[in-house]
């Protein structure tokens, strides 16, 4: 096994392609062992090079929506009457802080997603 820092995207689509040839190694195996390895490098260099911010407001309450088949009528409890859930939906009207604390609360969004980009 030889194993060397990730550098450049040259030397992470190396990583990559060693990855794929270990991947299904069995356990406690030294192929096994240079997956872990592996995989640790990739996760360092990719979060250091492209880290991932957290989520847009409206897109992590979709995303919520979605995953717990939630209408823009069950928004009504967090954000207010149809006519303002259809203002934040749509990006007319910002989350207040009632909103985001309801939100959090109610279907446990991050804080996080629900502040990003706020000033």
């Amino acid at each position: 096994m030889t194993i060397k820092p990730i550098h450049n995207d040259a030397d992470l689509r190396a990583a990559f392609r060693r990855l794929e040839a270990v991947f299904q190694a069995e356990e406690d195996t030294p192929e096994a062992d240079e997956m872990e390895v592996l995989v640790t490098l990739i996760e360092a260099y990719e979060n250091k090079h492209t880290p991932i911010g957290p989520a847009d407001p409206i897109e992590a309450i979709k995303f919520r929506m979605e995953q717990q088949g939630l209408t823009p009528r069950d928004l009504e409890a967090y954000i207010g009457p149809s006519g303002r859930v259809s203002e934040v939906l749509n990006r007319k009207r910002p989350l207040s802080l009632r909103m985001i604390k309801r939100l959090h609360d109610g279907l446990r969004i991050p804080y996080e997603s629900l502040l990003a980009g706020a000033a």
